[in-house]
C-alpha cells in the first residue's frame, strides 16, 4: 500500500461506523441502555376525542391498577407544560380541551411496562364534543388557520396569464407521509444530584429537548443533559416530536425520584406524533406554443394540525421550492397553512420542498399533455439558464447550475437512453390492452441550508490523547444515515490518521452547546466543517511544537499517513502526541462554523436562504394492470450530485433509500383518518411502506461524475441526505403517462398521490368515461382537486 494513503481518509469508501454493530445486533439504542435500580415504566393516556372539551377525568382505576407508582398530570408539571417551541400552543398534558386523537391527557409510571399500559386504558374521561376540522379543505373553507396565510410574488401572473396563448387551470392533492422509523420513540429520564436530570432520548435535536425539558421541569439549560448516541432513523420524525416523549418521562421521573422510560408502541407512536403535512394545490398556468410558462399561480392548503409545530418553515420550503429547475418569470404563490383536529403536522425529509417540486412537475406534466409534447421536451424549454433566466422567485441568483448536463447525460443511450424507451413503452401500449407502461423523466434541484438563518452553525469538540488516539465529538446526531462516519473521516483526512484512530463519541448536550438539529441534509457540511475546524487548530499547534522540537520552519512539518515529518525527521503522529503532552501543549480544541453567504428576510421573501443546490434526476419506467390498478417499477435510472463525495459507499445508499422512500411516499403509503379524527392506518398491516419486492426489478444509481461544489463546503462535497427523495416524482409520473395510454394519450389522467392501485384503478375508470363521452380534439382538460 502507498505509504501516503490513509485508512477512511476523506474520499474513500469507508463502511458505517456501526454496521458491524447493526447486523449483529450489538448496536445500543435509547432502549438498550442498562436501566438503573428501580426504573419505572411510562404509558400515556390519550384523548379519544378529536376536537373536545374534557368535562371530567377519573383516574382512580389507574392509581388502583396493579404495579402502579404514580400518575402524572398537568398539576404535576413544575414548569411551563408546554413543548411547544415556535409557539406555545402545545401542551405536555391537556387541560380543559383536547384537539386530536391520541393528544396526552396523563401518564402513568409502573414498574413494567405491561403495567403501565394497561392501568393508561382505565381512566374514565368525559368529554364535550366540538366541532372539527379533519382535512386542508374544510380548514381552508372555514378560514381555519394556524399560522398567516403567506404570499410570494414576482412579476405580474394575473397580467401574463391573461395574455398567454395557452392556458391549463386545475388542481389535486398530495397525501402526507409517516416516518415509520424502525425505532419509535423513547426516552429514559435519570434523576441525578442536586435537582440536575440526565435524559437518554432517540432525538435528532438534543439542544432543543434540553431546553424544552428546562422550561418544563422549571430549572436551567445547565441543570439538563440529553444525549444521543444513535437513532434507529428519524427522518425529520424526531427533530421537535422527541421534547414530549422526553418531557413526560422527566415529569414523571420528578415526582417519583426515579428514573423513568417511556417507549412508544408503533400504534400509539403513530397516532401520537406528526407526519408529513398533505396538500391540496391550485393551479393556473400560462405557456407559450413551446410549453414556457409565462405566468403561473399557485395555492398550496396544508393540513398542519392542531399546533404550529414546524408548520411554518416547512411551508416556506414549499413556496421555495415551487420553482424546482425552471424559471418562473412572472409567479404568486399563496400558502396557506391550515388548522385541522389531527396530530401536528411535522419535519419529514424534505421539509415540505418534495410538495412544491410535486407541484410544478404537475404543471409541467400538464402542459406538455395539452400541447402533445414529450414532458422531458417542456422541462428542458423551462429550465433556468446559465446567465440568464437564473434568478428564483425568491431573487436568490443560481450560480450552480448543471441540471441540464446532467438531464442531457441521463438521457443518452449509453445510461438510461430515455428517448428510444419512449418509443418503445407507446409500441407495447399500442398492442397491450390490458398491462400498460409509462415513462417519465423529471429532475430535482434542493436547496441546501436551514431557511431559518440561524440554525446555520455548528460545534465540534476534539482530543488527542498522550497516545495519539482522538476521540471526537459534535452536535450532530447520528440516525444511520452515516454523519458520525463522514465526520469522522474529514478529521481522520485532516490530521492524516486511520479512520480506526478516532473514536466517535454519543451527542451529548453537555459537551457540545447549542447545537443545530441534524436536519436540512446539512449534517455534514456544518459538522464537518467544525470538526475540521478543530483538528486544525491541532495540528497547528503540533505544527509549531514540531518545528520548534526538530529546530525547523513550521512549513517543513507534514503530516502523511499516520507520520509528521519535520525536515529530514519523521516521528509516527503517536510520538509527537507524547511528546507534545510532556511539553505541556494542549490537544484539546473546539471547533465552530458558520454556513458564509447566505440571509434572508422573510418579511419579503427574498435573499438568499441556501448557501447552493444540489441537483439530480431519474427515469422511471412502470407497468399497471387497468383492470386492477395494481403496478409494479419495471427500471429506475438515476444520475444524482453529491459533488465531490466525501464517502462515495454512503452517498450511494443515501440515493437508494431516499429515492424508495420518495416512492412509498407517492405509491403505496396511505394515511387514512376516519370521521371521528381516528387515525386507521396506525400499524404495518394497514399503512404499507416499500419491501424489497417493491424495488425496480432494474436499478441503476450513479453519482454525477462531473459534480464539484463551487462552494467552499467540506471538501467540495454536498448534502444527499433529501434531495434524492424527490427523484421519485418519476414514478408518480411514469405511472401516470400509463394511465394516459388508456385514453391514447389523449386525456390527462386526473391522478392523485399517493397513487395506490385504489387511486390508479379510479383514475384508469374515469379517464376511459371521459374519453368515450368527449371531444378529445382540444386536447386535455385541466385537473380538478
Amino acid at each position: 500500500m502507498d505509504e501516503r494513503i490513509i485508512r477512511g481518509g476523506a474520499g474513500a469508501a469507508q463502511p458505517h461506523d456501526s454496521a458491524h454493530l447493526h447486523v449483529t445486533g450489538a448496536a445500543d439504542y435509547t432502549d438498550d441502555i442498562p436501566e438503573p435500580r428501580g426504573t419505572l415504566h411510562a404509558a400515556v393516556g390519550i384523548s379519544a376525542r378529536a376536537h373536545a372539551r374534557i368535562r371530567s377525568v377519573d383516574l382512580s382505576k389507574v392509581r388502583a391498577a396493579p404495579g402502579v407508582v404514580a400518575v402524572v398530570t398537568a398539576q404535576d408539571v413544575p414548569g411551563e407544560n408546554n413543548v411547544g417551541t415556535v409557539k406555545k400552543d402545545e401542551p405536555i398534558f391537556a387541560t380543559d380541551l383536547v384537539e386530536y386523537v391520541g393528544q396526552s391527557i396523563f401518564a402513568v409510571a409502573a414498574k413494567t411496562v405491561e403495567q403501565a399500559r394497561r392501568a393508561a386504558l382505565l381512566a374514565l374521561v368525559e368529554y364535550e364534543e366540538l366541532p372539527a376540522h379533519l382535512d386542508a379543505a374544510s380548514a381552508l373553507a372555514a378560514e381555519s388557520f394556524i399560522l398567516p396565510t403567506e404570499r410570494l410574488v414576482r412579476g405580474d401572473a394575473a397580467k401574463a396569464l391573461a395574455a398567454a396563448r395557452h392556458r391549463l387551470q386545475g388542481g389535486f392533492t398530495i397525501g402526507g407521509q409517516d416516518q415509520f422509523y424502525l425505532e419509535g420513540h423513547v426516552a429514559l429520564a435519570v434523576p441525578k444530584e442536586d435537582g440536575d436530570m440526565l435524559v437518554y432520548s432517540s432525538t435528532q435535536h438534543p439542544g432543543e429537548v434540553q431546553l424544552v425539558l428546562a422550561h418544563a421541569l422549571g430549572t436551567e439549560a445547565t441543570d439538563v443533559v440529553v444525549e444521543c448516541r444513535r437513532m434507529g432513523g428519524g427522518f425529520g420524525g424526531k427533530e421537535t416530536q422527541p421534547a414530549l416523549i422526553a418531557c413526560i418521562a422527566a415529569v414523571a421521573a420528578v415526582k417519583t425520584g426515579r428514573a423513568v422510560k417511556l417507549r412508544l408502541d408503533r400504534d400509539d407512536d403513530m397516532v401520537m406524533t406528526g407526519k408529513r403535512h398533505d396538500y391540496v394545490v391550485r393551479y393556473d398556468v400560462g405557456f407559450d406554443a413551446s410549453g414556457r410558462i409565462q405566468g403561473i399561480e399557485f395555492q398550496f392548503a396544508s393540513r398542519c394540525g392542531f399546533s404550529a409545530d414546524l408548520s411554518g418553515p416547512v411551508n416556506d420550503r414549499t413556496m421555495f421550492h415551487a420553482d424546482n429547475c425552471y424559471y418562473l418569470e412572472n409567479v404568486a404563490i399563496i400558502s396557506h397553512r391550515c388548522k385541522t383536529h389531527t396530530v401536528s403536522n411535522t419535519a419529514f425529509r424534505g421539509f415540505g420542498g418534495p410538495q412544491g417540486m410535486m407541484a410544478i412537475e404537475y404543471v409541467i406534466d400538464e402542459i406538455a399533455r395539452s400541447l402533445r409534447k414529450d414532458p422531458l421536451e417542456v422541462r428542458r424549454a423551462n429550465f433556468y439558464g446559465v446567465g440568464e433566466r437564473d434568478v428564483t422567485p425568491y431573487q436568490m441568483r443560481i450560480e450552480d447550475n448543471i441540471i441540464d448536463a446532467l438531464v442531457g447525460e441521463l438521457a443518452l443511450p449509453a445510461s438510461a437512453d430515455y428517448f428510444a424507451r419512449r418509443k418503445a413503452v407507446h409500441a407495447f401500449n399500442a398492442q397491450s390492452p390490458v398491462l400498460k407502461r409509462g415513462i417519465a423523466l423529471t429532475p430535482v434541484k434542493f436547496g441546501i441550508s436551514f431557511t431559518a438563518t440561524h440554525f446555520n452553525q455548528a460545534g465540534a469538540l476534539l482530543h488527542v490523547y498522550s497516545d495519539g488516539t482522538v476521540m471526537l465529538n459534535h452536535g450532530g446526531t447520528e440516525m444511520g444515515q452515516g454523519l458520525f462516519t463522514k465526520v469522522a473521516q474529514v478529521v481522520a483526512e485532516e490530521l492524516q490518521l486511520d479512520i480506526d484512530r478516532i473514536k466517535i463519541t454519543a451527542s451529548d448536550t453537555s459537551k457540545v452547546p447549542n447545537a443545530s438539529a441534524t436536519a436540512a441534509s446539512s449534517g455534514t457540511d456544518l459538522n464537518g466543517k467544525a470538526a475540521q475546524a478543530a483538528a486544525r487548530t491541532i495540528k497547528e499547534r503540533l505544527t509549531q511544537f514540531a518545528a520548534e522540537h526538530f529546530k525547523v520552519a513550521p512549513s517543513e512539518v507534514v503530516f502523511r499517513a499516520n507520520r509528521v515529518h519535520a525536515g529530514a525527521q519523521n516521528v509516527p503522529f503517536a510520538e509527537l502526541a507524547r511528546l507534545a503532552w510532556f511539553s505541556r501543549v494542549s490537544l484539546s480544541a473546539t471547533g465552530f462554523y458558520r454556513t458564509p453567504k447566505i440571509h434572508y428576510d422573510r418579511k419579503t421573501f427574498t435573499g438568499r436562504p441556501f448557501y447552493y443546490f444540489a441537483y439530480g434526476a431519474a427515469v422511471s419506467e412502470v407497468e399497471i394492470d387497468t383492470l386492477t390498478g395494481e403496478y409494479r417499477v419495471r427500471r429506475v435510472d438515476i444520475l444524482h450530485d453529491v459533488g465531490k463525495s466525501i464517502n462515495p459507499a454512503i452517498d450511494l445508499g443515501q440515493v437508494e433509500g431516499g429515492f424508495i422512500q420518495g416512492m412509498g411516499w407517492l405509491t403505496t403509503e396511505e394515511l387514512w383518518w376516519n370521521e371521528k379524527g381516528e387515525l386507521k392506518t396506525h400499524a404495518p398491516s394497514t399503512y404499507k411502506i416499500p419491501v424489497c419486492r417493491d424495488l425496480p426489478e432494474i436499478f441503476n444509481v450513479k453519482l454525477y461524475g462531473a459534480g464539484r461544489n463551487q462552494e467552499d463546503s467540506i471538501f467540495r462535497s454536498k448534502a444527499v441526505g433529501e434531495p434524492p427523495l424527490m427523484l421519485a416524482i418519476s414514478v408518480f409520473h411514469a405511472i401516470k403517462d400509463a394511465v394516459a395510454s388508456v385514453g391514447n394519450y389523449e386525456l390527462s389522467p386526473r391522478l392523485n398521490a399517493p397513487a395506490t392501485a385504489e387511486e390508479v384503478l379510479r383514475a384508469v375508470e374515469e379517464l376511459r368515461s371521459r374519453h368515450a363521452a368527449s371531444d378529445v380534439r382540444s386536447g386535455p382538460s385541466a385537473v380538478p382537486a
